[in-house]
């Protein structure tokens, strides 16, 4: 069994930047991700509210704190933690290529998109139904799309959308005044981008594929049909906190890992960060987060000094 100081789970801004703050402390550090690392930020099309950069494309600032922190720790890409014991004074990870034993842990496990839980969405996954805009968009350049939720995130989706050729443009929300930044506001509206308001959705149908969505107003009660060939979700996250209740780590009325000031958890040596807390969900809070957390790790192994 491979022994580490620390294992950060989760490769995203907070678990980057915990792994350069525990590696520049002198911590022996892994960090495990699921996938190829930057989270929910490799899949965000335009980034222009990171200090230092006016405009940086999500995965070109994802793929730099990736190649940053693999310089102060070792970096497993596509490997899954999938349970975590504690034993004694120390952590056994489980994943899918083995064991690991360390003396302190970070979870920086993220969110998962939300989904609608409504008739024919499983069916349709892949076949008209997508949570990422950026991921498979291309697919229906010329068609017509859909994009449900009335946040930021949704407002991105949509204008991405429209820029790369997307016949048409809609913005379902349940509600009659949207969420999202107003500056995204007006550029949709300006770009040609129609909102169907106080409408959620109800069904998704068709042969092979997507065709048509089934709308009904909230406050009429009348339903009607929207003939399109790709609904995009995008409705916000939810934490992914499974191997937190393994630990037995307290969470949340919502599921979020509770922290205090220094990130840690109920759980001695077991520290979170970023967006499985639950806090601002924006990138600056996930690295100060991260810092935070990293910081934290190396005053709990002694390679570190109070810092709060």
């Amino acid at each position: 069994m491979k022994k580490y100081d620390l294992a950060i789970v989760g490769a995203g801004p907070a678990g980057c930047t915990a792994a350069v703050y525990a590696g520049r402390s002198g911590i022996e550090t892994i960090i495990f991700d699921k996938g190829a690392g930057g989270g929910l930020l490799s899949i965000a099309p335009k980034v222009e509210n990171f200090p230092g950069f006016t405009e940086i494309a999500g995965a070109e600032l994802a793929t730099r704190m990736v190649e940053q922190a693999k310089r102060y720790a070792v970096f497993h890409p596509n490997e899954e933690v999938k349970d975590v014991k504690k034993e004694g004074d120390k952590f056994v990870l489980s994943t899918t290529n083995g064991d690991y034993e360390t003396k302190a842990l970070i979870l920086c496990t993220g969110s998962l998109h939300r989904k609608l839980n409504v008739e024919g969405e499983k069916e349709f996954l892949g076949k008209g139904v997508s949570y990422c805009a950026t991921c498979d968009g291309f697919f229906f350049k010329d068609k017509k799309v859909a994009v449900v939720g009335g946040g930021s995130s949704a407002l991105i989706e949509a204008i991405y959308l429209k820029q790369i050729g997307c016949k048409e443009v809609y913005v379902v929300h349940r509600r009659e005044v949207l969420r999202g930044e107003k500056i995204l506001q007006d550029e949709a509206r300006k770009i040609g981008i129609r909102f169907l308001l106080n409408k959620v959705v109800e069904k998704l149908e068709g042969e092979e594929l997507l065709e048509k969505i089934t709308l009904r107003d909230v406050t009429t009660g009348k339903r009607e049909h929207l003939e399109i060939d790709g609904l995009f979700v995008s409705i916000g996250v939810e934490p992914e906190n499974s191997l937190a209740k393994n630990l037995g780590i307290k969470l949340d009325e919502r599921g979020y890992i509770l922290t205090d000031e220094k990130q840690r958890t109920n759980i001695e040596g077991v520290y979170a960060a970023g967006d499985v807390t639950g806090k601002l969900r924006q990138l600056v809070e996930a690295c100060a987060e991260g810092a935070k957390a990293g910081l934290s790790c190396a005053e709990f192994l002694g390679r570190g000094y109070p810092y709060l």
